[in-house]
């Protein structure tokens, strides 16, 4: 791909700057300093013996094109800030996705992509959708290593078409009937036909099939069983029986007892029971604590490293036991984890890294991007957040006095998205950044970040039966089910440089599915399962 030629930003000169060290963060600066148009010069008669008698038509040529505004992060008086060369293989791949991703931030190469007022890409709905139908058709060979991976691109295909406003109720009678051979008798969808029972693959397999309302297809009393046996005496919960402990099992799991309203009461045959533990949720708060990193943020499990999407699975988690503002500042350092969310949004791209030290890659803008909304709950912005915060014991992790909103930058990924992830030409889909393809997984949570990024995600703590410490209603989890949304302002739409069409809808903040799905399967299933 062809290099910026601005010499400021060549990768052969020593100037892009890693002196952030990885803590860098994007701040949104003033736009007062926006340059103004230069006047053109008023003709004299003197420049016009000079010049001679104007062509014909002269004064009807189009003005010369405005001059791109660019946002502050994007400047030249910013280049300095940027990753330089430590003749290292990260800081030489650093540069390498600098210099392939700034052409299309600066709009130097737009791609052929349709633009909106702004200069900005419009979001490409109807190839992303069409991108996204073609994985529910017959797929070419190589897709033969996503076998057991199977319920992951109906889910993909379906939370993908539904956030861009899709109807997706014509796919349901086939869905239901592709995912029966799927569900083992004993409990729990595996990737594929006489396939292990799987929590990814279940929680895949159960949101998918709540986005066009067939979750009658489930035994949920085999799948109550069947995560009894993934329960662990340590409070987490397996991926499968006798696999690896990690905290997608755990926010897979609640994620499928919460929305199938399973008993949360452990199996008498459940392995957990031999520790004296009794419930789904008993110590898994305090193994979600565990995870947490010297970095600050969470890993898959206990002494691992850092990682964006567990940091997201981990936040869930606890945003499903209970009330954000007191589940997750009991059982996090929710400062700490806050800087190294912080520190992953990526200079000068303004998506998000995963891990420390590693590049900007379109789904973290999910993984990560997500993450704001739940920490924003957690630093008890309502009335009944704050009062009760002040019953969580350690002071030192109060986040009641922090701006969330100032501590990333929504407009940095949204144009990351927008200039850098759709793929160009007839195809559509998006993709992790300009040198990679397209696919369903990076479709499906770049926009699912983008609505992160564009929408605004409340927790009403008003709402249901939030007064006991477990917020449960009749024995359900009912905290997650208390969320609202509302769209950006106009304004914000301006300052961001995009416009309606480019919007893309809700998606509830800790099952990633629409806001309406939700609460469809909330009340379809607000009677609980008798065992």
């Amino acid at each position: 791909m062809t290099e910026p030629k601005d010499q400021t930003i060549d990768p052969g000169e020593d100037t892009l700057d890693e002196t952030l060290q990885s803590k860098a963060r994007i701040e949104e600066l003033s736009s007062t300093d926006e340059e103004e148009e230069e006047t053109p010069p008023v003709k004299t008669a003197q420049s016009n013996a000079v010049s001679g008698i104007p062509f014909p038509g002269k004064d009807q040529l189009p003005p010369p094109p405005k001059p791109v505004d660019l946002p502050p992060w994007l400047t030249p008086a910013t280049y300095a800030l940027f990753h330089p060369d430590d003749g290292t293989e990260t800081t030489q791949s650093q540069q390498k996705t600098t210099a392939e991703c700034l052409p299309h931030l600066t709009l130097k190469d737009t791609q052929n992509l349709p633009q909106n007022v702004h200069g900005l890409p419009h979001l490409r709905r109807k190839a992303h959708a069409d991108f996204l139908r073609a994985s529910l058709g017959p797929l070419p060979a190589p897709f033969a290593a996503m076998d057991a991976s199977r319920p992951w691109l109906f889910y993909w295909t379906m939370a993908g078409l539904t956030s861009l406003d899709e109807d997706v109720s014509a796919y349901k009678q086939r869905l239901m009937e592709t995912v029966r051979p799927l569900q083992n008798p004993t409990g729990g969808f595996g990737g594929g036909h006489g396939q292990l029972s799987h929590c990814a693959c279940t929680y895949a397999t159960v949101l998918a099939l709540a986005c066009i309302d067939g979750l009658d297809v489930v035994d949920r009393e085999a799948m109550w069983r069947w995560l009894g046996q993934v329960k662990q005496a340590d409070g987490g919960f397996r991926m499968a029986v006798g696999a690896e402990e990690d905290i997608r099992g755990a926010y897979c799991a609640m994620t499928v007892i919460t929305l199938l309203n399973l008993p949360l009461t452990l199996p008498s045959d459940s392995p957990a029971r031999t520790a004296g533990l009794e419930t789904f949720v008993d110590g898994l708060g305090g193994w979600v604590s565990r995870c947490q990193t010297y970095e600050g943020g969470i890993a898959g499990a206990p002494t691992n490293e850092a990682h964006g999407a567990y940091a997201f699975c981990a936040l869930a988690c606890l945003s499903i036991l209970d009330a954000p503002h007191r589940s997750i500042p009991q059982y996090l350092d929710v400062p700490s984890l806050i800087h190294w969310l912080a520190s992953m949004q990526t200079v000068p791209e303004g998506g998000f890294a995963g891990r420390t030290n590693k590049l900007v890659d379109a789904c973290y803008s999910h993984w990560v991007g997500g993450c704001w909304a739940l920490l924003q709950a957690a630093a008890g912005t309502s009335d009944e957040g704050k009062s009760s915060s002040s019953s969580s014991p350690p002071a030192t992790n109060s986040t009641t006095e922090i701006e969330i909103e100032a501590l990333w930058n929504r407009h940095a990924l949204v144009r990351y998205l927008l200039t850098c992830c759709q793929q160009p030409g007839k195809r559509g889909g998006m993709r992790d950044k300009p040198s990679t393809r397209p696919d369903g997984y990076h479709t499906c949570y770049s926009l699912a970040g983008l609505s992160a990024a564009q929408n605004h995600y409340q927790y009403d703590a008003t709402r249901g039966s939030s007064s006991n410490s477990s917020s449960k209603n009749n024995g359900r989890l009912m905290a997650a089910f208390n969320w609202e949304a509302s769209p950006p302002t106009a304004q914000e739409m301006e300052r961001a440089k995009y416009e309606e069409q480019d919007r893309v809808a809700f998606v509830h903040p800790v099952f990633v599915v629409p806001m309406g799905v939700v609460e469809r399967t909330r009340v379809k299933f607000e009677e609980g399962l008798k065992v």
